[in-house]
């Protein structure tokens, strides 16, 4: 099997898997690397469904030592509350927030000279933002958006988690895995530790036809 020319770089998650940096997320990843010098209070990353971002948010909450406010939990009279005296704070599904309690939230942590890393899947400037204030402060924030990985970046990170786990594979499982997969690197790494798992449990090599019978369980499996 030929390895893909593709170099990709590895970024330890807190008490998560390594975290794989290519080009669909580097220019994410440089955004939060420049912390604590961003030029304002806010950054808003922005992507569709596991793309990688509340990955990369976690990464970063760890790191700034951050908490993490889910929307549902963000009202304007507990935001100093859930704070608790931290200067740096990441709302996932920020579009989905109470605007006068992210705006109390983002004013709070300007005046603490912190951090807000607004999490969203699409970015601030697509929002409907009623607040006028809320809407100037979000719109002045640095937004910069995680991609899915095209076939080339995900058949090398499928590559990649083969080798790491020193499985040898049928010459044709990653073109096959690259027509079934969704365009994840969650989906790459699910069904890779599927395979292995029932590579071991039925001594079977790792071929398309165990790849889909796999994948079929895991379909079937669904969410959760």
């Amino acid at each position: 099997m030929t390895q893909l020319p593709l170099d990709l770089g590895h970024r330890t998650a807190f008490g998560r898997a390594d975290f794989l940096v290519a080009p669909c997320n580097e220019a994410a990843v440089a955004w939060l690397d420049r912390w604590p010098n961003w030029p304002g209070p806010a950054l808003a990353l922005c992507g569709p469904p596991r793309s990688g971002k509340t990955h990369l948010s976690e990464v970063w909450r760890a790191r700034a030592g951050a908490v993490m406010i889910e929307p549902r939990d963000l009202a304007s009279a507990t935001v100093a509350e859930r704070l608790a005296g931290r200067r740096a704070a990441v709302v996932d599904d920020a579009d989905a927030a109470d605007e006068e309690a992210l705006l109390h939230l983002y004013n709070l942590l300007a005046e603490r000279r912190g951090h807000l890393l607004i999490v969203a899947a699409e970015p601030p400037a697509r929002w409907r933002i009623a607040l006028p204030d809320l809407r100037s402060r979000l719109l002045a924030a640095p937004a910069v958006a995680v991609e899915p990985p095209d076939e080339a970046v995900l058949g090398a990170v499928l590559v990649k988690l083969f080798a790491d786990r020193q499985l040898a594979i049928g010459e044709d499982v990653i073109p096959y895995l690259l027509v079934q997969l969704e365009r994840s690197f969650a989906a790459a790494e699910a069904a890779v530790d599927a395979l292995d798992a029932a590579s071991l449990a039925e001594a079977r090599a790792i071929t398309v036809p165990l790849a889909r019978q796999v994948l079929t369980r895991l379909a079937g499996r669904g969410p959760g």
